[in-house]
């Protein structure tokens, strides 16, 4: 196949999914080539809701970018994750998070005021079943022509595939984690 046969598109779906960390980092990744390219970018943030590393680089360069890269930093943390979940944050509260954060997401989306939206974490919100894939669907189907979308997130529902354009899947070979390790800042947060 030739060079001139390949077509291009004006926008894109692509998820990085798997049980490996990365996705998120690949999702920074995006961002910074998109902002590069001078796009507008929205990144919206489900489940974070403690301070990670990433939220202090984006608010460091948010003055630089200023009106090219909206960050919103929703939820309520882990949800139904035994030690690690948030205490004292009811089911109803991760709940309201997750719909809040999915608003504001579903609007940056179908606005066509960005090139790319990232939903990080947004596929461990639908598995937990604080969102509905229906919700998801509807977040892939109904964005703006203009905008990619980027999903990130354990357990990307199968049965959406046919919605994206790029998915990736992100497998462990070996986390000290599993030696009983905790994460390491800067490397895994």
């Amino acid at each position: 196949m030739a060079f001139e046969d390949f077509k291009t598109k004006e926008s894109v779906t692509i998820v990085y999914t798997g049980d490996s960390k990365g996705k998120t980092s690949a999702s920074l990744g995006l961002m910074v080539r998109a902002l590069g390219n001078r796009w507008k970018v929205a990144y919206v943030q489900f489940i974070k809701y403690w301070g990670v590393s990433e939220h202090v680089f984006i608010r460091d360069i948010q003055s630089v970018y200023e009106d090219d890269l909206f960050f919103y930093k929703g939820g309520k943390g882990f949800y139904d994750a035994g030690e690690l979940s948030e205490r004292g944050v009811s089911d109803e509260q991760h709940q309201q998070a997750a719909k809040e954060t999915y608003d504001i997401a579903l609007e940056c989306t179908v606005s066509g005021q960005y090139n790319l939206v990232i939903c990080d974490e947004i596929n461990n919100a639908v598995h937990d079943g604080l969102l509905t894939a229906k919700q998801l669907e509807k977040l892939m189907t109904a964005k703006s022509q203009k905008t990619s979308l980027c999903l990130t997130g354990r357990n990307f529902p199968k049965e959406l595939l046919n919605h994206t354009d790029i998915a990736t899947e992100m497998h462990k070979i070996k986390h000290h984690f599993d030696d009983k390790y905790l994460a390491n800042k800067g490397i895994d947060y």
